[in-house]
């Protein structure tokens, strides 16, 4: 596996992943239509003080890791292709990610029921943290993990 700057490229992979409906489900996260996601990729995502990675196996693109800085928290974020799920490869690459983003606390938001990235998450350290939340108007909860102390 091999974390590499995310190039244009890499953005059509990206936003098929984002339309799975299994993985929106999963993620709770809206899909964007193409030109949405391109823009707020080219305009949110890619700046130079956030740090975002491409993930690849095999010399394919199979999803990525980012971190960003958003009401006063450090964030991190990934996304997997779901043909790639179950193998590792979300918690091989933020572990590899970990070593890259010095800043702590390092803060994830994640959906309840998404066991797996929970799992993740905890596997890199990352515990829950108490938060004063309402479930969306969808019903999810969300959980805040962090990984050092704040």
């Amino acid at each position: 596996m091999l974390l590499r700057d995310v190039t244009d490229d890499d953005l059509s992979h990206f936003f098929e992943h984002q339309r799975d409906p299994e993985a929106l489900r999963m993620a709770a996260f809206p899909s964007r239509e193409r030109d949405a996601f391109l823009s707020h990729w080219r305009t949110r995502v890619l700046l130079p003080e956030n740090v975002t990675r491409t993930i690849v196996m095999d010399g394919q693109v199979v999803g990525y890791v980012g971190s960003w800085t958003q009401e006063g928290k450090r964030l991190v974020a990934y996304w997997v292709g779901r043909e790639h799920w179950g193998k590792g490869v979300a918690t091989r690459a933020l572990s590899e990610f970990l070593v890259h983003e010095p800043v702590r606390p390092l803060h994830a938001w994640v959906a309840a029921h998404n066991v797996g990235s929970v799992r993740v998450l905890a596997k890199c350290g990352f515990r829950e943290v108490p938060h004063e939340s309402e479930p969306t108007e969808d019903g999810v909860v969300e959980l805040l993990m962090m990984l050092g102390a704040n």
